[in-house]
């Protein structure tokens, strides 16, 4: 009912009213043009942006109304009235309102004119161009130097992608909304994913459809914004339209025909929930009983706002997705490879209440609940397998429950002599709760259930913040002060699941806890059947944890324009954490307009990141699958006295040193922005191979968190833009982008402790694939009234990766050498096609239909030794093939 509500509101809204076009110029006081200016139709979404030359043309309604807003003007609203010509003056200030660009606390700094490299994401324009559902592949194909990727057999980064800025770790790109710090997840990655050892913040947390823009500063900012800003700082800023409900109903699912030789590595097939195999092909092109797509996915959004008093506003979102899982081939070992199914549901809401003409209250938040399901490794038989239960083996699924909870609220004004000071309190926490069915305890034998609550994590943040800034007119050519301080505080906590789910039991049933006077259940032929459930190794008491900290950081920031043509800005900032003590961090960047059209700008900064409470407290004993053989392993806490009898010290901060240099320019309606870029990271945060840990009760291999690597990375980013306007009102554009990256790890900080042991080339390969080569993209559309197109070509880098058969005896394969390139996996260079085609039906009513990866294209099929036991590894470009869709709003 829900469904058909929604889209009966959809269609009612139609505004059937006539249009006419309207044209004009956007300048300043000094009457110069201004390029960028926002136009919109108030109380909608439709708006466009002015050229180079300040001119715009929009369809309206002869009785509407036209807003006209740029950052460090006051916004201008004009009445049609028939008219067709409207010229309009925009006059300096800012409003109350307005949220400072991300890079730079100055009002009258623009995207363009910044002394560093930041994107400005229309998340409107992108959403309509491309079929994406969530924010992290929007992100992927948007963003130059912006990769996450989808996992599988990775366990709970199977329901979390993994994401960074540059190659770096998910940990080192800070995020914001409006401004203010998120919480991260509580999840750290662990298995065979990009990001081992690093936990990060969960963008798909986010509705879309609550985004306005989204800001991306890629420079090195731990100065400017704290801990984890190494990499840069991705700012979310949330819609505040009013009096307009807006909404879609989209709809896709990716193609099962994936091009693959099944000759040489066995069968594949779809699995039952229980774990019994429906149907087996092997022709390479279909999956189960012959179906042809599958990963099938709904969302559907609203977002409505109304005004409070005079000029406040109250805007809320709500979006439902529900996607199904994928299933592609995989070897003998693992039956069930793909993505994960995902039922979630997002409120968000953000508003403004005036108080005085110089005062507001304001509070945003929202709550995100996704119920996932994905497949773990298959147990084939063995004493894990139980033939009463699963004859024919079986393949987990590990299901969680993960809720995010965010509120922010605080005061901003600005005094009589123009200080602007915002107080405000922003909290977060993140829950993660594994539930692990179509499984078993195999010490419980015929009386095991095959469902369990497993246990989980989470984590929640509280940061209180002061900040204040003043703008001086009559300060050289303009000078900005602000100054603040933050308190933080964050709790990590690990709960245990059932007893079930942990326990090892005697043939009769009986708990073990004197292991030297009970015997664990065996199986026919005298070997111990191993406690716990199959497929996650769950939570026990004896890994529960409960630890907090707290943070106190001063910053000061100024911003000078020395000249017309030439502005410095510096920044401090002073950081006390309460478990590893203080650091101080500077940034200082400059921009030279060499010319009218052109714009030279760099910046040096030191840069910081703590280890977060997960990497320092973390521990689970778990099965790890090498090569399809199970090994039990530990994953010991840092602070543990295990951890320090295998020779691994405490963890501190990472420590970074960035620098950039760039340049941007505009000429007619071509714009272009080259940056370069060096990041040196010292004591990065891993996690180390495996030891062989005999003298660990029922434990083969014991992993750890260490500041286990030096690391450096040159780099550059590329944006490409051209738009024109048509004779025949319709206009055309290309925009490339392109990220061209080399990572280098300077230094391995294993001590007195074996090399390949401790981070050896496997785990090289790991971090090192985390940052690829180059990502090149070319967008091309079109627009005319009623009719608009996108065709996107991407092209993902080569990487590679090591195997399970770096852990064989060298031996076998003659040399070292010899071992490094038969376990080396390529995977070349891939192009990726992505259509979008829309048809306006109506002024308030749009399809879009189109297709990501049309032409279906896959990674290098691999052998049987890969990481997740599929025909490839997690790679950028992803692995389930072309993704068809169709989308109403």
């Amino acid at each position: 009912m829900k469904f058909i509500y929604l889209t009966m509101l959809l269609f009612f809204s139609i505004n059937l009213s006539q249009s006419q076009t309207v044209k004009g110029v956007v300048s300043d006081a000094s009457g110069t043009p201004i390029a960028g200016a926002n136009v919109v139709v108030k109380g909608t979404t439709t708006g466009v942006i002015s050229d180079i030359d300040g001119k715009y043309t929009i369809t309206v309604s002869p009785t509407g109304t036209l807003v006209f807003s740029y950052v460090g003007y006051n916004a201008t609203t004009v009445s049609v009235k028939n008219q067709t010509i409207i010229n309009v003056t925009l006059q300096d200030g800012v409003s109350l309102d307005e949220v400072v660009l991300v890079g730079s606390r100055s009002p009258k700094r623009t995207a363009v004119d910044t002394a560093v490299a930041i994107d400005v994401i229309d998340v409107a324009d992108v959403t309509t161009q491309v079929g994406k559902v969530e924010i992290n592949e929007m992100l992927q194909y948007a963003a130059p130097s912006f990769n996450a990727n989808k996992q599988t057999g990775s366990d709970g980064a199977d329901h979390v992608d993994p994401a960074s800025l540059r190659g770096l770790g998910p940990d080192q790109t800070l995020v914001l909304i409006n401004g203010k710090r998120r919480h991260q997840s509580s999840l750290i990655n662990i298995f065979g994913t990009r990001g081992r050892g690093n936990t990060g913040t969960d963008l798909n947390a986010i509705p879309a459809s609550s985004i306005k823009r989204i800001e991306i500063l890629r420079d090195g900012a731990s100065a400017q914004y704290g801990s984890d800003a190494i990499a840069g700082v991705i700012n979310i800023v949330l819609k505040d339209n009013v009096d307009k409900l807006t909404g879609s109903v989209s709809y896709g699912a990716y193609s099962t025909n994936a091009d693959v030789n099944t000759s040489d590595f066995g069968e594949y097939g779809a699995w039952n929930t229980d774990g019994y195999r429906l149907d087996t092909k092997k022709d390479g092109n279909a999956i189960g009983k012959d179906q042809n797509f599958d990963g099938g996915s709904v969302k559907v959004t609203a977002n409505y706002g109304f005004e409070i008093g005079e000029g406040g506003f109250a805007n809320f979102t709500t979006e439902y997705l529900s996607k199904n899982k994928t299933l592609r081939p995989a070897f003998d070992f693992r039956k069930g490879f793909g993505e994960a199914a995902i039922d979630g549901f997002n409120f968000f809401g953000n508003l403004a209440i005036p108080v005085s003409d110089k005062t507001e209250f304001y509070a945003f938040g929202g709550r995100n609940y996704r119920d996932t399901d994905a497949y773990a490794f298959t147990r084939n038989d063995g004493v894990r397998v139980v033939e009463s239960i699963y004859p024919n083996g079986f393949t987990p699924r590990i299901t969680s429950i993960i809720v995010d909870n965010s509120l922010a609220a605080g005061m901003r004004t600005e005094t009589a002599s123009g200080w602007k000071i915002d107080i405000s309190n922003t909290f977060g926490k993140n829950d993660f709760h594994y539930f692990i069915k179509g499984t078993l305890n195999a010490s419980l034998e015929d009386t095991s259930p095959t469902d369990f609550d497993a246990g989980g994590h989470s984590l929640s943040q509280n940061t209180i913040n002061f900040d204040f800034s003043k703008y001086y007119d009559d300060v050289l050519n303009g000078m900005n002060l602000a100054f603040g301080a933050e308190y933080r505080t964050e709790q990590f906590i690990i709960y245990s699941g059932e007893e079930g789910s942990y326990g090892t039991y005697t043939e009769n049933g009986i708990l073990i806890t004197d292991p030297e006077n009970q015997t664990q259940a065996e199986d026919d032929l005298g070997n111990p059947r191993p406690g716990g459930s199959q497929g996650f190794p769950d939570y026990s008491p004896a890994n529960e944890v409960n630890r907090s900290r707290s943070n106190l950081s001063l910053y000061a920031d100024a911003e000078f324009d020395l000249t017309e043509t030439f502005l410095l800005s510096s920044a401090v900032r002073f950081e006390n954490f309460s478990d590893f003590g203080s650091t101080l961090n500077g940034k200082l960047a400059a921009r030279l307009k060499a010319s009218d059209n052109f714009n030279i700008r760099g910046s040096l900064s030191t840069g910081f990141r703590a280890p977060s409470l997960a990497q320092i407290y973390y521990n689970l004993k778990f099965t790890n699958f090498v090569g399809g053989q199970a090994l039990e392993s530990l994953l010991s806490p840092n602070n543990s006295p295990v951890t320090a009898s295998f020779g691994i010290g405490p963890l501190k901060e990472e420590k970074a040193f960035n620098a950039a240099l760039g340049f941007t320019s505009s000429f007619g309606d071509f714009t272009a922005t080259v940056d370069g870029y060096f990041i040196k990271v010292k004591d990065r945060i891993v996690l180390t191979g495996n030891f062989d840990a005999p003298q660990i009760e029922n434990v083969e291999a014991a992993q750890f968190f260490a500041n286990g690597a030096d690391t450096k990375t040159t780099g550059l980013d590329i944006i490409l833009a051209y738009k024109t306007q048509l004779a025949d009102d319709s206009s055309i554009g290309a925009t490339f982008l392109g990220n061209f990256n080399d990572m280098k790890i300077d230094k391995v900080k294993n001590g007195a402790l074996d090399e390949q042991t401790f981070f050896g080339e496997r785990d090289k390969a790991f971090l090192l694939t985390s940052a690829p080569k180059s990502k090149m993209s070319l967008n091309l559309n079109y627009n005319k009234n009623w009719f608009d197109a996108a065709l996107t070509f991407t092209r993902f880098s080569e990487v590679a990766l090591l195997d399970y058969q770096m852990y064989e005896d060298t031996a076998d394969y003659g040399t070292f050498a010899q071992q490094i390139a038969a376990a080396t996996d390529t995977y070349g260079s891939k192009i990726v096609t992505d259509l979008n085609l829309g048809f306006k039906l109506s002024e308030s009513l749009k399809l879009n239909v189109g297709s990501n990866n049309l032409f279906n294209i896959y990674p290098d099929q691999q052998d049987d030794w890969t990481e997740a036991g599929g025909y490839w590894d997690s790679v950028q470009m992803g692995f389930s093939g072309a993704y068809y869709y169709a989308k109403l709003s």
